[in-house]
């Protein structure tokens, strides 16, 4: 009779402990936590912006002026340029690694993602309408070519490309939720252009005289608190 009061084998595997029985969650150390991959899919944004960006500067400038007129200024590739860059990629790793949660605002980088698409139309839309006209440089000497555009987007704003630059810049911080280079970037740009916008509509009242200011009085600049 002793082996009648043996347990069946099925209630001896029930009768482990649960530590000795096999889990699907024992595979969780594979898996990628949410927020780093959203972190990881702003950082793919961001290049592919960058590459987007700025190869279609070098494609137009070249078409319009010739690629060998095309340097690291028509990319608006500077030494400032790439330390600002440089500095929005680590504070994204940083806040990454330590705070991950930051970048979990998804609806946030979706609102900077739209900055950056919006922003690099705008400019190239001005590229486009400006054509040869446009330059990087700010041209401080009258060309026979040279001519005042005031149609298509420079009847809404002077400064399109201006416009357009600043809001894709910003816009590629919102995207990847950088509170710290967000800021940093409005504030920077903005008093750029409030320095550059002046200086370089004063060659062109030399230029066009009367004819650009009676566009600056109607017109205004494109850009927040700059006249």
């Amino acid at each position: 009779m002793r082996h009648l009061l043996r347990p069946a084998p099925h209630q001896r595997q029930a009768s482990l402990p649960a530590a000795q029985v096999p889990s699907p969650s024992g595979s969780s150390g594979l898996q990628i936590p949410a927020l780093p991959m959203a972190a990881r899919a702003q950082a793919w944004q961001f290049a592919a912006a960058l590459v987007l960006f700025h190869g279609s500067e070098y494609i137009l400038a070249a078409f319009f002026h010739g690629h060998r007129n095309v340097t690291a200024t028509s990319l608006l590739i500077s030494k400032q340029y790439v330390l600002a860059m440089s500095f929005a990629m680590a504070e994204h790793l940083t806040e990454s690694l330590f705070f991950p949660e930051i970048k979990g605002y998804l609806f946030v980088s979706n609102i900077g993602l739209l900055m950056v698409l919006f922003g690099e139309i705008i400019r190239k839309i001005a590229v486009v309408t400006a054509g040869r006209a446009f330059t990087h440089v700010i041209r401080i000497q009258y060309e026979d070519q040279h001519q005042l555009v005031t149609h298509g987007i420079y009847r809404f704003m002077r400064h399109p490309g201006y416009s357009g630059f600043l809001l894709w810049a910003v816009g590629t911080q919102v995207m990847l939720c950088n509170p710290v280079s967000t800021v940093l970037f409005a504030l920077v740009l903005w008093r750029f252009f409030s320095k550059r916008i002046p200086y370089e509509e004063f060659f062109l009242r030399q230029f066009f005289g009367s004819q650009y200011e009676e566009y600056a009085r109607k017109v205004h600049s494109g850009l927040p608190f700059i006249n």
